[in-house]
């Protein structure tokens, strides 16, 4: 099951997990869209994978399966990912 991390790893704005503007790579690095376009050109600077939109659980699912409340953020900034 997805974490649902709750902040962009690059900028640390935050993602609820209704958010649409949050995007993921299979290890579940999490990016603002605007990161993941304006800076990251859609790949993760962690793994070189694609970023993608990440799914929306239902919030009637929220109660039992709850998001993350831990925080990845890298004070640095993020790079473009090295091809």
């Amino acid at each position: 099951m997805l974490e649902l991390r709750p902040n962009c790893e690059c900028c640390n704005r935050d993602l609820p997990p209704e958010s649409d503007l949050a995007r993921i790579c299979t290890f579940e690095c999490t990016f603002c869209a605007d990161c993941a376009d304006n800076i990251l050109n859609g790949r993760c600077p962690n793994c070189t994978g694609n970023l993608v939109a990440r799914p929306i659980r239902p919030a009637s699912k929220l109660v039992k399966f709850p998001a993350s409340s831990k925080r990845v953020f890298k004070a640095e900034g993020c790079a473009q990912a090295a091809e």
